[in-house]
């Protein structure tokens, strides 16, 4: 399930609370005193068969006796008592529960397990929602809804939290009560047993009442499911994340809390990055974000003005926005002419603006206003110092009028401030929180949130780069890789060797230096002299993890008898170190020699969590020491590919330096979008490793390489991210003997798109957009290129040949599902020179056969009267026709689709 009834949950008509009490300090007191008192509109029914009322109202002693059946149960009763009250309200229609109870196998216990089991088997026939259980409950103040036992109630406000930890909630509300922030729900998930982050962030994005979305995690339980809902959410709106347990002894501790267990906390870094969240690090820095998203307008850029009666705390100001990467606004002639006419000769004369500590408030008000109307800044941070020869909050009141008075009409210029100290900032700060205005305790503290939301807006715009075309339309040799892997398996081994592991590469047009297997001495100096000198000899044991650890790999051969004495040695040192260890035989291969050239080490791993997460980094002996590496979550294009590189350190070497030549930065980033295929395309295979891959400005080249088995048959399904559904490429002839690809889209497509807009008629254009669009700006067709295969496809019509991004379009249709997978919408073009040749008819089926496949329910449309075309073309098909009421111009289509079923598409 994803948001089906979610609405049940969130805004119910009536509720019951199993378990309310009469008891003072008790769970069911306090849940059944919280709805009474929240503003709750409909009825709240008390059940327990102790009391005949509680807190004054009516209780009724079971289930059954309630006289509405609930939209919403709240169940705090012991936990062996919970699956029958669930089956219970579920057989009464009951669509909704939150279930506060712990115990339900949250440190493995298995008694608890089964009841989890139990409860949500008598849940899922009716189609009911749980949240929980083991959770402080769910808060929603624009219903007056307040089904937790939390001490305090949110005011409303446009903020959603949704944390597992219900001591979070309470933390949170705590703080946000003092600055007045309010939310549009504050939900505790316990341990996720049904409702999760996916539902809950699906949910939201397409909520209206909300602003920004704050997450804090403890972990991911559906990986897919997190990471396509995340991607969605993060489009829409400022989705900020606190990941717990970002070390080992921590990750533990989360894993006993919540029953799930926590994955390395780089690969949730790698997630959060790819979906387009803005991580942060501490409940602190989670605050100080959200108190710039709550009260501000998000800067277009990251140029800082700084306002200030103090030099000092300009300065620490100057230094955190230089360590985060943000820079100081370039104050223009005009402005700085400005600040003259205001300011005192004696001012700074630049950026930070030092108006001296004297200022009193009508100074910050005509400085603030200069400022916030130059073009050259994106936000003003203003700071004070409290001082003998000026009032502190006389400044205060100075800039909460000159905010206010550029607010009116329209939108707050981006202003933060910070009154440094305690004792007398005190009383600034709360009329900056009354004013909702952002306010921090210190300058590093301000410019932190400011970047915060900087680098959020940065990953949007990053996240909407057009990636560029990869430079040849490659094709790997899947059926030579999989022969390799099945052989192995077959023969129930855990590695590939050396050489079969560099032929699975080869498969993929990974570049490897040719190997040679040998069974003795004298076999590995004869397949030197084969190869050429110098060569290179290796141990081949499936035994021994890391080959030099054992003296098992010997460089710089010269001649065949410095092989075989090399491979002689070798077997003497195994024997002794690792006498029960396998020893096969040994890989040669000649030496290669490139000046200048890097030392990577490039691959992935599966994670528990998220699936196979790519690598890159710093390779050689010392890895493990060097600890300079990057992960991505596969697929990739070569955007994202060159990202992952660049958030290494060896990547400002790889770019060259003094006389050192740049390592062929292309070549590298396209190794990474084959080993991610690899990923994709062989889930046989956990662990590919790539070290040394030697990098120089000539290209790249695997050295040695290490496959492991051991995967499963699920294919693509085990990737956290759907990749590119290369199964529903089809080869296109027309009856003039033209060939087209009909494919999915790629990312890479985006110029193609702008070129085929371009080329169709105004009429055309008003038919599928239903208004005149003279230009499809970045940002739109970026969003139609980038798409989510796991909710959304678009398929292409464009030339053979030809790499995306170069091939034309001629035709394409699109179709977005619902989060329920239940409904999507469709939309469909051909280009004018190709249409009355069946391509409509052609994509408009392909793209119903593939919804069907993906268990989706019924496809609609929105039809122009006037588009007889299509409107025969969806009579055919089989659509159902009905004329928009309020819109006669507006024809809306619908095909039911029987005999759709799941088949994941991957």
């Amino acid at each position: 399930m994803t948001i089906r009834n979610l609405d049940a949950l969130f805004k119910p008509e009536s509720v019951a609370v199993i378990g309310a009490s009469r008891r003072a300090g008790s769970v069911g007191a306090v849940l059944a005193r919280n709805l009474f008192n929240g503003g709750f509109d409909g009825p709240v029914m008390p059940v327990n068969p102790k009391h005949r009322a509680v807190a004054g109202v009516l209780a009724y002693p079971d289930v059954e006796s309630l006289p509405v059946t609930p939209d919403l149960a709240v169940i705090c009763t012991p936990p062996r008592t919970v699956p029958d009250i669930v089956a219970q309200l579920a057989e009464r229609g009951t669509r909704g529960a939150v279930v506060i109870t712990a115990g339900f196998g949250e440190g493995g216990d298995d008694d608890g397990m089964a009841l989890r089991q139990r409860m949500l088997e008598a849940a899922r026939p009716h189609l009911m929602r749980i949240i929980g259980p083991n959770c402080l409950g769910i808060l929603v103040p624009g219903q007056g809804l307040n089904a937790s036992f939390s001490h305090l109630a949110p005011a409303k406000g446009r903020l959603a939290f949704v944390t597992q930890s219900g001591a979070i909630v309470t933390s949170v509300l705590d703080w946000a009560e003092r600055r007045g922030i309010g939310f549009s729900h504050m939900v505790s998930l316990g341990d996720m047993s049904d409702v999760d982050f996916g539902d809950m962030l699906d949910y939201l994005a397409n909520d209206p009442e909300t602003r920004a979305i704050l997450l804090y995690v403890e972990a991911v339980t559906d990986a897919r499911k997190f990471m396509s809902a995340a991607r969605a959410a993060a489009r829409m709106k400022p989705v900020i994340v606190v990941k717990s347990g970002r070390h080992a002894a921590s990750a533990k501790a989360a894993a006993s809390h919540t029953g799930a267990l926590a994955g390395s906390d780089a690969v949730y870094d790698a997630a959060f990055r790819r979906a387009g969240m803005l991580r942060v690090d501490t409940l602190g820095e989670l605050f100080a974000a959200v108190e710039t998203v709550a009260t501000t307008r998000l800067p277009e850029g990251d140029r800082l003005a700084i306002l200030t009666n103090g030099g000092g705390i300009g300065v620490l100001a100057t230094d955190a926005l230089m360590d985060r990467q943000g820079h100081l606004a370039e104050l223009s002639e005009e402005t700085l002419k400005r600040l003259d006419d205001v300011l005192p000769p004696t001012w700074s004369h630049g950026n930070p603006v030092d108006i001296i500590g004297d200022a009193p408030g009508k100074r910050y008000a005509d400085a603030l206003a200069v400022l916030t109307e130059a073009q050259e800044a994106d936000a003003v941070l203003v700071l004070n110092c409290p001082t003998a020869v000026a009032d502190s909050m006389d400044a205060a009141e100075a800039v909460v009028a000159e905010v206010e008075r550029r607010g009116q009409g329209g939108p707050r210029p981006t202003v933060l401030t910070c009154w440094v100290g305690e004792y007398t900032a005190q009383r600034a700060r709360q009329r900056f929180a009354d004013a909702r205005i952002p306010s921090y305790t210190t300058p590093e503290g301000a410019v932190r949130a400011f970047m915060h939301v900087v680098d959020y807006r940065r990953s949007q715009e990053a996240l909407l780069e057009t990636p560029p075309s990869v430079p040849e339309v490659f094709t790997p040799d899947t059926e030579r890789a999989r022969r390799l892997v099945d052989d192995a398996t077959a023969e129930g081994r855990e590695w590939l060797t050396e050489p079969e592991a560099k032929a699975l590469l080869d498969a993929y047009g990974v570049s490897v230096v040719p190997t040679e297997v040998a069974r003795d001495p004298g076999a590995a100096a004869a397949a030197a002299d084969r190869l050429g000198y110098p060569a290179a000899v290796k141990i081949l044991s499936a035994d021994i993890t890391h080959k030099s650890d054992v003296g098992g790999v010997v460089l710089d051969l010269e001649d065949a008898g410095q092989v075989r004495h090399a491979a002689e040695a070798m077997q003497r040192r195994v024997a002794e170190t690792y006498p029960d260890a396998r020893l096969e035989g040994f890989s040669v291969q000649p030496m290669v020699r490139r000046a200048g050239a890097w030392e990577l080490i490039a691959g992935f791993t599966e994670d528990a969590q998220f699936g196979p997460v790519v690598l890159f980094g710093q390779g050689g002996t010392a890895v493990e020491v060097i600890r300079d590496q990057a992960l991505g979550l596969p697929p990739l294009n070569l955007k994202l590919a060159h990202e992952i590189i660049e958030r290494t350190r060896i990547h400002r070497q790889l770019v060259g330096y003094r006389d050192r030549k740049p390592a062929d930065l292309e070549a590298i980033a396209i190794t990474l979008m084959r080993i991610a295929q690899i990923a994709a395309d062989l889930s046989q295979v956990r662990e590919l490793d790539i070290n040394p891959l030697l990098a120089s400005s000539e290209g790249v080249v695997a050295l040695d390489a290490r496959v492991r088995l051991g995967g499963d048959d699920r294919g693509a399904k085990r990737l956290a991210i759907r990749p590119y559904p290369r199964e529903l490429e089809e080869t296109v002839h027309l009856d003039d003997g033209r060939e087209f690809l009909l494919r999915p889209i790629l990312p890479e497509d985006e110029p193609a798109v702008h070129r085929a807009f371009a080329q169709l008629t105004p009429e055309q254009i008003r038919m599928r957009f239903f208004a005149p669009i003279k230009q499809l700006s970045h940002v739109a067709a970026a969003r139609f290129t980038q798409i989510d295969y796991d909710r959304e496809m678009a398929l292409v019509l464009t030339e053979t040949g030809r790499p995306a991004g170069e091939a034309d379009i001629f035709g394409v249709v699109h179709i977005h599902a619902d989060p329920d997978n239940e409904r999507a919408e469709y939309a469909v073009i051909v280009s004018h020179e190709l249409t009355r040749r069946g391509l409509g008819r052609l994509l408009m089926e392909r793209v119903i056969d593939y919804a069907r496949r993906r268990g989706i329910r019924e496809i609609r449309g929105d039809v122009l009267q006037e588009n007889r075309a299509m409107l025969t073309l969806c009579k055919q098909l089989g659509f159902h026709r009905r004329p928009d009421p309020e819109d006669r111009e507006i024809v809306h289509v619908r095909l039911p689709l029987t005999g759709a079923g799941e088949d994941g598409g991957d």
